[in-house]
C-alpha cells in the first residue's frame, strides 16, 4: 500500500505541474479540475512544491530503494516544472509591458508619479506582495464597510477601501470593483485585493460591491445593481475623499462581464429602472477574464456555461429567446464612444475561453476612439489575480500605469 501511495503522490504531483503549463482539459467537467489545480500551480508554485515534497516524504519511508528512487525522480521533475512556473510568474511584466506599449504607445507614462496623493515616507500600510498579506489587507484599508447602496439587503452592500491618512476632502480617483462567481456566487471580500490594495496605497479610493445573485435573482438584476452602485458612488463618494467625476470599473469573470457591460451602456434606461436619470458613466474599464459574447455557439463559449447560464441566470432558452443573451453581451454595445479599456486574460483559462477576449478587443479596436489595451498572460489560469502572487502584483502595476495614462489625458483635456 505504501508503495502505491508513494507512486501515486509522485505521478499526481507531476500531472498537477503539467496542468499548470497546459490545462489537461478545457471542456466538460474536467476543466473544473484543471482550473482548480492549475490556478494554485501557476500562482503558488513554491507552496505547491512544499506540499508535494512533504506528502512524498510522509509516504516514502521504509520503501524499497527502487520505488523510492522512482518516486523522488518523478517529484524532482515536478519540482523543476514548478520552479519554471515561478519564473514565468516573475516575467509576467513582459507581456503586460508589451501590451501597454502596443495600446498606448511607447511614450506612455510608466509610473503614476505625483498624480495622486502618495503616502508619506514610512507611512505605507501595505508590505511586500504575497498570499499572507492578502489575509490581512482587508482590515488595513476597508475602514468603511457594509454600506447600503440599494434596497436588497446585504446584496446591496459595498465596502470602501482607502488609505487611513487620506483626507476626506481629497478628490482621489475611484475604482469600483465587481466580484465574479458565475453570476450565482461571489462577495465583495476576497477578490481583487492585490489590485485594490495597490491602488489604495497610491491614494485611490476603491469601492467593492455585492450585487444580487442567481438563481434567486434573474437577469438583468445583476447589472441593474452594478449600475445602481455606480450611481451611488457618483452621489456619495466625495464624502470619503473620492472624485465622483473620475470612476474606473473593474471585475473578474462574471465581474469582468458586468464591468464591461456597465462601461459600454452608460445611462441605458433598460438597466436603470427607477433611476433612469442617474449618471452611470465611467472613465475607464479594466475587465479580467470576462465573458463578452453570450451569443457564440463555437469554442468561444464553455459548453457547461451555456446551459447553466440559460437555466439559472437568464431562466430562458438561448435557442428560443435569443434577445436577452444578445443584449447582455458587451460586444453588442461596442461603439465609438466606449471608454478606454484594458482587458486581461490568461492563456490557460479553462473556464472562459481566450477567444472571448480576443474577439472583444478586436471589435473594440475597430470601433472605439479611445485606447484599447489587451494583455494575454502566458500560463495564467482563470482567477490568476486572486492570490497575492507575483503575477497579480505585476498585473496591479500594469493597471496602475494604464489608469495613470488615461487619467493624465483626461485631465489635460479637461
Amino acid at each position: 500500500m505504501k508503495r502505491l501511495a508513494a507512486v501515486l503522490v509522485a505521478v499526481l504531483g507531476l500531472a498537477y505541474t503539467a496542468n499548470g503549463y497546459r490545462p489537461l482539459s478545457k471542456r466538460g467537467y474536467g476543466s473544473l479540475f484543471a482550473f482548480s489545480s492549475g490556478v494554485f500551480a501557476s500562482e503558488l508554485p513554491m507552496q505547491s512544491l512544499f506540499v508535494q515534497l512533504t506528502a512524498l516524504a510522509a509516504v516514502s519511508r521504509r520503501l524499497p530503494p527502487r520505488v523510492r528512487r522512482f518516486s523522488w525522480l518523478v517529484s524532482a521533475l515536478s519540482g523543476l516544472g514548478l520552479v519554471g512556473l515561478r519564473h514565468l510568474g516573475h516575467k509576467a511584466n513582459e507581456p503586460l509591458t508589451a501590451a501597454l506599449d502596443a495600446g498606448l504607445g511607447p511614450d506612455r507614462r510608466t509610473e503614476s508619479g505625483d498624480l495622486w496623493k502618495r503616502p508619506a515616507p514610512g507611512g505605507a500600510t501595505a508590505k511586500k506582495p504575497g498570499a499572507a498579506r492578502m489575509l490581512r489587507i482587508y482590515r488595513d484599508y476597508a475602514h468603511d464597510g457594509d454600506i447600503s447602496y440599494g434596497e436588497c439587503g446585504s446584496r446591496n452592500h459595498l465596502d470602501i477601501w482607502r488609505r487611513p491618512d487620506l483626507d476626506r476632502g481629497e478628490r482621489a480617483p475611484v475604482l469600483l470593483q465587481v466580484p465574479g462567481g458565475a453570476w450565482m456566487t461571489g462577495n465583495k471580500r476576497g477578490q481583487a485585493h492585490p489590485l485594490m490594495s495597490h491602488l489604495a496605497e497610491l491614494g485611490w479610493v476603491c469601492v467593492a460591491i455585492n450585487y444580487r445573485l442567481s438563481p434567486r435573482s434573474t437577469w438583468p438584476d445583476h447589472i441593474v445593481d452594478v449600475k445602481r452602485a455606480i450611481a451611488w458612488t457618483r452621489e456619495h463618494i466625495a464624502d470619503y475623499g473620492g472624485d465622483p467625476d473620475w470612476i474606473a470599473i473593474t471585475g473578474g469573470s462574471a465581474g469582468g462581464h458586468l464591468s464591461s457591460l456597465a462601461a459600454l451602456t452608460p445611462n441605458d434606461p433598460r438597466f436603470q429602472p427607477g433611476f433612469e436619470e442617474a449618471d452611470t458613466r465611467v472613465q475607464a474599464a479594466v475587465p479580467f477574464y470576462g465573458v463578452y459574447d453570450f451569443t457564440r455557439t463555437d469554442d468561444a463559449m464553455h459548453p457547461l456555461m451555456v446551459p447553466m447560464v440559460a437555466k439559472h441566470v437568464f431562466k430562458v432558452s438561448r435557442t428560443d429567446v435569443a434577445e436577452p443573451f444578445r443584449v447582455a453581451s458587451p460586444i453588442t454595445h461596442v461603439c465609438a464612444d466606449a471608454p478606454p479599456f484594458f482587458v486581461l486574460h490568461g492563456t490557460n483559462d479553462s473556464l472562459v475561453p481566450l477567444e472571448q477576449a480576443r474577439s472583444f478587443t478586436a471589435r473594440l479596436g475597430e470601433v472605439s476612439r479611445e485606447p484599447v489595451v489587451y494583455a494575454e498572460l502566458p500560463c495564467a489560469q482563470h482567477g490568476f489575480d486572486i492570490f497575492g502572487s507575483v503575477r497579480a502584483a505585476h498585473a496591479a502595476v500594469a493597471v496602475e500605469q494604464f489608469l495613470a495614462e488615461v487619467y493624465t489625458k483626461r485631465r489635460i483635456l479637461a
